[in-house]
């Protein structure tokens, strides 16, 4: 019933977090209904998503000729305070509080065995690596993980992996309740929890 377009652009965007098969047609159609030239500048805008790279140190996504990132490059920022996150959209609203003047480790979605993942253990030895290389151990990793049964389980382990790799490991405080995601919290709650980090 439906042309193979809008069959493939459903099955594409089904696959996506937070869309599904319903949204994915509504999202089908709104293109449709906006013409041509909406159609042309959504395309442009994701065919140009291949060009971003990951940065080098923390994982986060760039545009630009470097190996690393805009924070990883700026000097100004806390060389030895690191927050592990869990999402790039996690560091993306840990950094509108502007109240976080270090590094990232970007370290991958977490699942709910308790269990890291092969390039989870990599990001982690990489980051083991990094303060040992330049400073021996790291002032203060936080672990800035969502605060859920999982998250403080996963949390755990990632603690157990680093804990002889800086002076000090905390976790944020608890403004964000428990089950609540940090991707979705309020600026000021997001900022009192890395104030009230332990």
């Amino acid at each position: 019933m439906l042309p193979e377009p809008i069959k493939k652009f459903i099955e594409i965007f089904a696959d996506l977090p937070g869309i599904g098969v319903r949204q994915a047609t509504r999202l089908a159609f709104k293109l449709i209904n906006s013409g041509k030239n909406k159609i042309d500048e959504t395309a442009e805008a994701i065919a140009d998503l291949k060009y971003l790279k990951i940065c080098s140190q923390c994982f986060f996504v760039y545009a630009g000729q470097d190996n690393l990132c805009e924070i990883c490059r700026d000097k100004n920022r806390r060389q030895d305070t690191i927050a592990i996150v869990e999402k790039e959209t996690d560091l993306i609203s840990l950094e509108r509080t502007k109240k976080f003047k270090g590094r990232y480790l970007v370290l991958g979605e977490l699942t709910k065995t308790g269990i890291l993942d092969t390039i989870q253990k990599l990001r982690l030895n990489h980051l083991k690596d990094l303060v040992k290389k330049q400073f021996g151990e790291a002032e203060e990793i936080i672990i800035a993980i969502n605060p859920t049964t999982y998250g403080d389980l996963n949390a755990s382990i990632i603690t157990k992996e680093l804990y002889d790799s800086a002076k000090k490991i905390t976790r944020l405080g608890r403004g964000i309740p428990t089950g609540g995601e940090i991707e979705f919290a309020d600026d000021e709650t997001l900022g009192s929890a890395l104030e009230r980090r332990n």
